[in-house]
């Protein structure tokens, strides 16, 4: 990923809020010099800087038979930037451009199949998002009905080697840049906007 100086972030609690935010990502390997790219649903822990990611393909999924180097991608929130909200757009001849939050973690992917691991799996992960959605479904292992759906899945860890994030949010401009282009995300419907103006404000010093 290109990541000029002024867009690195390093500080892994902003990792953690991408996740916790969406934690609906990208997942690319690479079978006989082909990317195969896949989009699922992980569960994310991180103890310190060891980092570790679970989710599931469905058995028929090509990727469902991989093992090895991969690289996932987390999604952060991103945003239209105009020249016109600038206040120095004449003086610089300003363009436009796009801020967003990406993070790319390569590591290993490792698969299992027992059904204690993908029925702890499946309950782990319907009950962080039932909670989502103010409902209780749970997955019940006791239910035959239940475990026999258990057959239609390969799990996967996802244990992370390296971290890249790109927080691009106008860092290379001055700070009234800055604040005036916050000021007009956060006047936008998309909620994506408005936190893009979030992490701008965030990341924008001060004066005094």
């Amino acid at each position: 990923m290109y990541r000029p100086k002024a867009f690195v972030e390093t500080d892994l609690a902003a990792l953690d809020a991408l996740i916790a935010r969406d934690n609906f990502v990208t997942l690319v390997t690479v079978r006989d010099g082909e990317p195969v790219v896949n989009h699922l649903p992980v569960l994310y822990r991180r103890e310190g800087d060891a980092i570790e990611l679970r989710g599931h393909w469905a058995r028929p999924n090509p990727q469902a038979t991989y093992a090895g180097p991969a690289t996932l991608v987390v999604h952060g929130p991103h945003a239209y930037v105009s020249p016109s909200w600038y206040p120095d757009k004449e003086a610089e001849a300003r363009v436009p451009t796009w801020n967003y939050a990406v993070a790319h973690l390569r590591g290993i992917l490792e698969t299992f199949e027992d059904e204690a691991s993908l029925a702890q799996l499946v309950d782990d992960l319907s009950r962080q998002h039932e909670a989502r959605v103010g409902r209780d479904w749970r997955f019940e292992s006791g239910r035959d009905d239940h475990r026999v759906q258990l057959r239609g899945i390969v799990g996967f860890y996802f244990r992370v080697e390296t971290t890249t994030m790109k927080f691009k949010l106008n860092q290379n401009h001055p700070a009234a840049n800055r604040l005036a282009v916050a000021d007009e995300l956060e006047r936008q419907q998309r909620d994506a906007s408005r936190e893009i103006a979030a992490l701008m404000r965030q990341r924008t010093p001060t004066e005094g």
